[in-house]
């Protein structure tokens, strides 16, 4: 069963319209009950990375999120969900994440002819193989919106890089926890691809 958090802070309607189109039912998860029969857990964000934990501390969900991961269910993190996985962030001051990738996340460094929040389609560069790109050729163009980026302790976790001024790390994993910054569900067949992978995935490196 795929489950998919919503909690006020991301975009579930087009992400469960993309499970959907795969041949899958997921379910929503508000609360901590929701995740004894989810197999698979979508976690999808928007906004501000303080607001987003606070969301899912009031829905009981952050611990617990914790918890299915450390039960060796697979997690996927979609853009600021991808944020949530590191261990701190400073957007609108410093908030402790859910920790499940060591890291911080900081705003994009500012440039004179760059553009922020980076927002179109820009080239993916895997960083090593991983499950998640199975079936998907490498240097392809993603969908991205953010203002934010993960800037992972190890670069043992990097999966992928994007260039926005600078290298840009847009794709992390650990164990059974992999994050996406950009959007698989508005990506076409290579971003859809992804999602299949996910939902495929038994949680091995």
């Amino acid at each position: 069963m795929i489950g998919i958090v919503d909690v006020g802070i991301g975009n579930q309607g087009s992400i469960r319209e993309a499970i959907y189109s795969l041949g899958a039912d997921p379910v929503s998860v508000s609360k901590p009950g929701d995740l004894e029969t989810v197999s698979h857990l979508i976690l999808p964000g928007v906004g501000a990375f303080s607001h987003a934990v606070g969301c899912l501390r009031r829905s009981g969900l952050f611990e617990p999120i914790q918890a299915y991961v450390a039960t060796g269910r697979p997690l996927l993190g979609i853009c600021l969900g991808m944020q949530l996985l590191a261990s701190i962030g400073d957007e609108d001051g410093l908030s402790e994440g859910l920790g499940l990738i060591p890291g911080r996340v900081s705003k994009l460094q500012e440039q004179a002819d760059l553009r922020i929040p980076h927002v179109g389609w820009n080239e993916v560069r895997f960083a090593q193989a991983h499950a998640i790109f199975a079936g998907v050729k490498d240097s392809m163009d993603f969908y991205f919106v953010h203002s934010y980026e993960f800037l992972p302790e190890s670069t043992s976790n990097v999966l992928g890089r994007t260039h926005h001024g600078d290298d840009v790390v847009c794709a992390v994993g650990r164990d059974n926890v992999v994050g996406l910054q950009f959007h698989p569900e508005k990506s076409q067949k290579n971003g859809l691809r992804m999602l299949e992978n996910f939902c495929d995935w038994d949680g091995q490196c």
